[in-house]
């Protein structure tokens, strides 16, 4: 009896080992491009909700828009290496207007990582493995020390995975598989208090497996309050993008 239990947890111990093993092989052999597919021609179409502060930076409103990500052209980065050029087009929440050009940026795949350079910000957007709590410095490629710095709150953040391979729901579309990047959740001072300095840097970004980024929620937002000759005001914005189709 007592070499029968043995055999049975033995082959259960072997069995379980197997599986782990084959889950985290099927994890780490996922790329890049799986989570980021870059064709020329491919886009991705989003609501953006776009945060500004407006009458003297004093109030703050959101702006909607329909925004469209094309895959224009295949070029290389000023390091020399394979690139695509990424075209945002911009248009209002009904899709009424005509497509109007607005933004370009570039991204970069490599073996272990995907890079997005954005307003000369050259940002690690995605890192292998593919893995819960899988974590690495995704603005390390950032000037935020020098005294010329205008993004010192973008400093020494920690971007890491959850909910890989799993499904995510926006609400008017369920995508099957997905990995989402927690990148900041911070709070300095107190936001419900007009009459200190306070501080609230969130981000979030979902990839979509074969599609690309699905969602994203940023958010910075800086508060002064009054001093003598001088009234209270508001620095920073947010953008939320939430995927419409893709192609």
């Amino acid at each position: 009896m007592y070499r029968k239990l043995t055999l049975l947890t033995t082959a259960l111990a072997i069995a379980f080992l197997f599986q782990n093993c084959s889950k985290q092989e099927t994890l780490s052999t996922a790329s890049i491009l799986d989570y980021n597919p870059l064709e020329i021609g491919r886009s991705i179409t989003y609501r953006m909700d776009s945060t500004v502060f407006v009458n003297f930076n004093s109030t703050e409103e959101i702006h909607s828009y329909q925004v469209m990500d094309v895959v224009e052209d295949s070029v290389t980065d000023n390091l020399n290496r394979p690139t695509y050029r990424i075209r945002r087009y911009i248009r209002d929440t009904a899709g009424i207007q005509p497509w109007a050009a607005n933004v370009t940026f570039l991204v970069t795949p490599t073996r272990n990582s995907l890079e997005l350079n954005d307003n000369n910000l050259r940002f690690i957007k995605l890192h292998l493995p593919f893995r819960d709590d899988y974590s690495w410095k995704g603005n390390s490629y950032i000037d935020t020390y020098s005294t010329n710095s205008e993004v010192t709150y973008l400093d020494d953040w920690d971007y890491i995975y959850a909910n890989t391979d799993q499904p995510y729901d926006l609400g008017t579309q369920v995508i099957d598989s997905t990995v989402t990047v927690n990148e900041r959740d911070e709070v300095i001072g107190d936001p419900t208090v007009d009459t200190v300095f306070s501080r609230r840097d969130y981000s979030v970004e979902v990839y979509g497996k074969g599609i690309g980024l699905i969602y994203k929620d940023f958010l910075h937002r800086e508060f002064q309050p009054a001093t003598p000759g001088k009234d209270a005001y508001i620095l920073g914005y947010g953008i939320r993008l939430s995927m419409i189709s893709h192609n």
